[in-house]
């Protein structure tokens, strides 16, 4: 059995398919949601959301905040941002992370910034490799 898992960014709605498994970066960890799954409201953190799509494949997309509720058998996430994998470049991820790692933080709200790019950064690298 399946569920319906719709992603929705400020610019589009990147995702609308069934699917069967998901795996959810929630702030405080990874979540898995399964077919009729209780209801919940989740706020979601940084990292790597996987989809598990009711024909067999799966995808994965990079994930930077937001909230996901699953409700009667229908996941919705909304995010500022939701990158496929494919469409994540390796070598601009590795400029990602070289350009925040060579940041000199000034204060606290700054080094937050940096540490939360230099992160964002490796995630992108991680989910290029796997392509």
């Amino acid at each position: 059995m399946a569920f319906k898992c719709i992603i929705v960014t400020p610019e589009q709605q990147a995702l609308d398919e069934s699917a069967t498994q998901a795996i959810v970066p929630a702030w405080d960890g990874k979540l898995g949601i399964l077919t009729d799954r209780a209801p919940l409201l989740v706020k979601l953190g940084l990292g790597p959301l996987r989809i598990d799509l009711a024909g067999g494949k799966s995808r994965t997309f990079l994930i930077d905040g937001g909230i996901a509720q699953m409700k009667d058998n229908r996941l919705t996430i909304l995010t500022n941002e939701a990158t496929a994998a494919e469409d994540i470049d390796s070598e601009a991820a590795r400029a990602e992370l070289a350009a925040a790692e060579s940041k000199n933080p000034a204060d606290a709200k700054e080094r937050e910034a940096r540490t939360h790019q230099i992160e964002r950064a490796k995630f992108k690298q991680e989910l290029a490799k796997k392509k």
